[in-house]
């Protein structure tokens, strides 16, 4: 097995030595942004693919632009490091690579300006973060979603995710899988770490950017897939929390949690209680699209592999 390995201040080192001070400023004080992208496995090609990389980089830089950061790499440059990054791990099976911009000067005090600023990728194996097979039990959680006149909310902010963390902690505490957000109007925002896609009368109905949603690239990948596949209409509008409870169906999206169902939210059960059909066509879909089964979706996905390592040769 390969030696696991980081990239941190302009090369590639093992795991174990990728290592930032106790005084740097990204960790006193959350000024970071991230993005997760998954490398998904196919046992049968015995191949790794890599979905949307380029999108995440572009939201990465977007974040940062937010943040007054500064990423110094092209997306073209980025692309590599991270293709690069994924055959140096070696990893035969599902994984998460996460890079960060964050500042990185070692030095105590709030602010964001006269700081250096730096890029880190790691990569681990991931499954399964919520139960796409099962569908998931939601909550509607006490905490409401950061503002964006408070932390930008359409940027991944490290120090942000401390309210999606309380959310989730919250809901798995009471019995729940995951949590359920309302922005600061009262009206549904999204999950701990996904956004939310209700079905009603055969539309998809989500968020819009402006309740504090993150624009979610998986989100955007279901909405191609309902359109250009099912023939389904997309409604971006403000839903209320009652309005769950009588959706035929519901489910969320995002890099770590795919596409899964919600089968329940505050103990009252969506549609008959299972995943629905509209659901698990385009859950279907997506991962037979992330792992290199639908070609007509190739542009999407990066293989890490070359050819004759596959083959074994």
């Amino acid at each position: 097995m390969p030696t696991p390995t980081a990239f941190l201040r302009g090369e590639f080192v093992p795991m174990e030595d990728a290592k930032i001070g106790v005084m740097t400023h990204a960790f006193n004080y959350g000024t970071a942004v991230f993005e997760g992208i998954r490398g998904n496995w196919n046992a049968e090609q015995e191949q790794l693919y890599l979905f949307k990389v380029r999108a995440h980089f572009e939201r990465l830089r977007m974040s940062a632009k937010i943040m007054r950061m500064e990423l110094r790499y092209t997306d073209d440059e980025l692309v590599e490091i991270t293709n690069e990054l994924a055959r140096r791990n070696g990893y035969n099976e599902d994984i998460y690579i996460r890079p960060m911009v964050y500042k990185s000067t070692e030095a105590v005090g709030v602010r964001m300006h006269d700081l250096d600023d730096d890029f880190l990728l790691f990569v681990t194996p991931f499954g399964n973060y919520l139960d796409p097979d099962a569908g998931i039990r939601c909550m509607t959680s006490s905490w409401r979603r950061i503002d964006d006149t408070m932390i930008p909310a359409r940027a991944k902010v490290n120090g942000l995710y401390v309210n999606n963390a309380m959310a989730k902690t919250e809901a798995q505490l009471n019995g729940f899988d995951e949590a359920i957000m309302l922005n600061s109007d009262g009206h549904i925002s999204e999950g701990s770490g996904e956004n939310i896609v209700m079905i009603r009368n055969g539309k998809l109905i989500s968020p819009p950017e402006t309740d504090n949603i993150l624009e979610g690239l998986t989100l955007d990948t279901a909405f191609d897939v309902a359109r250009n596949e099912l023939g389904l209409e997309v409604e971006r509008r403000s839903i209320d929390r009652s309005e769950l409870y009588i959706a035929d169906e519901i489910f969320m999206t995002g890099t770590a949690a795919h596409v899964t169902p919600v089968t329940e939210v505050d103990r009252v059960p969506i549609g008959d209680g299972g995943t629905g059909p509209i659901s698990a066509k385009i859950q279907k879909t997506y991962f037979d699209m992330i792992t290199g089964k639908l070609p007509q979706y190739s542009d999407w996905i990066s293989p890490v592999y070359e050819a004759s390592t596959v083959a074994g040769d």
